[in-house]
């Protein structure tokens, strides 16, 4: 095994997906070279997920509770419940983030709902008393402020998962699984900036009204990313370490 993470990209928008890439490099700490780009989209998952240190999965337009799905689609899932298998019988790393916690969640029994639907912007994020004792979590403020944009969430945490982090619009924003698994709804890696940028890309997508982006916008700018990079810098160094 290397020092090198590898970022699962499941997005099928290009320019999206680099500058996801590019967010969570940054906010990992890491090298261009230390973070390796995988396109799940249009590549299976690698078999050698034993040459990273650790597996950061990014967010998608997909939702698990789609009705209607593309094989790509399924076959894109099928592989993310692979990874986190791997992660929750410690065979790596892993931080599943936004679309990727909906399927830890089917995964592990759960319910993913479109009853606790995000708006697009900052969101409130309370820690519960497992996650301030958690090794990654437990180092951020007991409150702190994240960024959402979700049309689906968890219902309630999983059965063999703990619950590391709630707010009121989503019940579970955060839980870990297993030894080597963690999962947020909220998106831990992008700067308010770099969140624009990306609602440039979905403005038309339904997450919020395509007419009030600079009112959007505006409000996003408000956010301090300062403890969801703290979450990332503290995942690469507990899997560079392990």
């Amino acid at each position: 095994m290397t020092g090198r993470l590898l970022y699962v990209c499941a997005r099928p928008q290009r320019e999206a997906a680099v500058a996801e890439w590019a967010s969570f490099r940054d906010g990992l700490g890491v090298g261009d070279d230390d973070l390796v780009h995988h396109d799940l989209v249009r590549e299976p998952l690698p078999a050698d997920l034993d040459r990273y240190a650790g597996v950061v999965v990014g967010g998608s337009p997909f939702n698990v509770t789609d009705p209607d799905k593309t094989e790509e689609q399924r076959r894109l899932e099928s592989d993310l419940e692979r990874l986190a298998a791997a992660a929750i019988e410690g065979r790596t790393n892993a931080l599943f983030t936004c679309f990727g916690i909906g399927v830890v969640t089917r995964l592990l029994g759960g319910e993913v709902t479109l009853l606790h639907p995000e708006g697009t912007g900052p969101a409130d994020i309370t820690l519960t008393e497992a996650g301030r004792a958690d090794e990654l979590f437990g180092i951020l403020s007991p409150r702190f402020e994240a960024l959402t944009a979700h049309k689906e969430g968890t219902a309630s945490v999983p059965p063999t998962a703990t619950l590391l982090a709630e707010n009121d619009a989503c019940p579970v924003q955060a839980y870990r699984a297993g030894t080597g698994l963690w999962a947020t709804q909220f998106h831990p890696e992008p700067t308010a900036d770099a969140f624009v940028a990306r609602m440039e890309v979905y403005r038309d997508a339904g997450y919020f009204d395509a007419e009030a982006f600079d009112q959007v916008s505006a409000h996003v700018r408000t956010v301090s990313v300062e403890q969801p990079t703290l979450l990332l810098r503290s995942f690469a160094a507990r899997a560079v370490a392990a």
